[in-house]
């Protein structure tokens, strides 16, 4: 797909630059003259949104820690410092928590994007490993920056969470040891988190670029799943694809700055605007919204299976519900990759992503009465969609017939659109 370049350089300045390191040359290639495919729609555009919301995220986060104090007695008062005698801190604050949710919600969709249209089959089983090391990545900074605020949630949160890793045989007692950095939830717990909530960011942008990088290797896949076969089913990057990411990125960041401006509270939870008390338990200890569809799962496991228990059940299961993405590509038999050409797959597609929101809201409500049933019968689903229901479906399914080229579908669409209009 990236094919001979077409950069060529204008001014003396630019060919003495190109010669010695071809920056401009990579940007010309990777952004201008690099060929998609013409019938790309706007799920294809939450990569760029991707791009913009970490790019906020790194700023205002290295603008909050210039001014955040990692220490428990002054913690919670520093974040209030912040909200309230730094310029425009406020700001930075609400923008930096809710671009966390508009994160995910973009890489959500993003991923559901790349299951339904088929991105992770071959040739582009390496680039979907990366984009899953990447929410993994993304999960754990998102953890560890909940608990610096240090309010009730943030230390209530940080002490269930970490005390499922002493259910992992022989290490777990060390391993919850290592990340607290002591026997409780305290200030080294607030340190190491603190830290590595600053340093990962950095290494996601390191996967970010291998996960661009490999992109441009194999090719944009497109909604008819079918590769590309000449240059009449490609358009240029730049400007086609440019306009419609940047309406998409407007949009997006309206809707985001709506949040910010009006609702900024609405996504968090407001015990976290308590002070954390070791010593008042909260009457219902709940993650953020991203995470609740896996603390659903690991809650959902209230039965022991051999010499493994309930609480070891619960971890592995929430691990695995992560684990088991990373083997999409080698999961799902057929060779069609288009949920567009699947009927099947498209009718359990829309039912797995209905499991994920299910979920989600189950991991808000008590461990208790029905609940417990539905999240063990949702689980079972989320597992059965992954290991029973795409390998099956690859073999029993019949798609339908494709199209000869990107281009023919492209103009068998035009051509139905044009049927469709009523006749003046």
């Amino acid at each position: 797909m990236s094919g001979h370049s077409t950069y060529t350089p204008n001014s003396g300045i630019e060919k003495w630059i190109d010669a010695r390191m071809p920056l401009p040359r990579m940007m010309y290639d990777s952004f201008v003259s690099y060929p998609v495919p013409r019938n790309l729609n706007y799920a294809y555009t939450f990569g760029g949104i991707l791009m913009v919301m970490l790019i906020v995220q790194i700023l205002s986060g290295v603008v909050l820690a210039m001014h955040y104090a990692a220490e428990t007695g002054v913690a919670f008062s520093s974040v209030e410092k912040i909200m309230r005698d730094v310029n425009s801190g406020w700001l930075l604050r609400y923008m930096h928590a809710n671009g966390a949710s508009f994160f995910f919600i973009a890489v959500y969709l993003h991923m559901a994007r790349g299951l339904y249209y088929g991105s992770y089959k071959a040739p582009r089983e390496l680039l979907w490993i990366l984009g899953v090391l990447i929410l993994f990545l993304m999960m754990a900074t998102a953890f560890m920056g909940y608990v610096l605020p240090w309010g009730q949630m943030s230390f209530w949160g940080a002490t269930v969470i970490t005390g499922f890793f002493t259910a992992i045989p022989v290490i777990g007692e060390w391993l919850q040891t290592f990340l607290l950095g002591g026997f409780a939830v305290d200030n080294p717990t607030l340190n190491r988190f603190f830290s590595l909530h600053y340093l990962l960011p950095f290494i996601i942008t390191g996967v970010v670029i291998l996960h661009v990088w490999a992109l441009h290797v194999v090719g944009q896949t497109n909604p008819t799943g079918i590769e590309v076969k000449s240059n009449t089913d490609t358009l240029a990057f730049t400007p086609y694809a440019t306009v419609k990411d940047g309406l998409a990125m407007v949009v997006f960041l309206l809707v985001f700055c709506y949040f910010l401006f009006y609702m900024p509270n609405y996504l968090g939870h407001p015990d976290n605007y308590i002070p954390a008390n070791p010593l008042v338990t909260p009457s219902h200890i709940v993650p953020e919204w991203y995470f609740l569809p896996f603390y659903a799962i690991l809650r959902a496991i209230t039965f022991n299976v051999g010499p493994i228990d309930s609480k070891l059940g619960g971890v592995i299961a929430m691990f695995a519900s992560i684990a088991i993405l990373f083997v999409v590509p080698w999961l799902d038999t057929s060779r069609v990759r288009s949920a567009a050409y699947r009927p099947w797959y498209k009718l359990f597609f829309w039912l797995f992503v209905a499991d994920c929101i299910f979920l989600g809201w189950l991991g808000s409500r008590p461990a208790e009465g029905w609940y417990v049933v539905a999240s063990q019968l949702a689980t079972l689903f989320y597992f059965g969609f992954f290991v029973v229901i795409m390998p099956l479906l690859g073999l029993l399914e019949t798609p339908r017939p494709l199209p000869n080229s990107i281009t023919e579908a492209v103009l068998k669409k035009n051509d139905d659109a044009v049927a469709a209009q009523p006749a003046e």
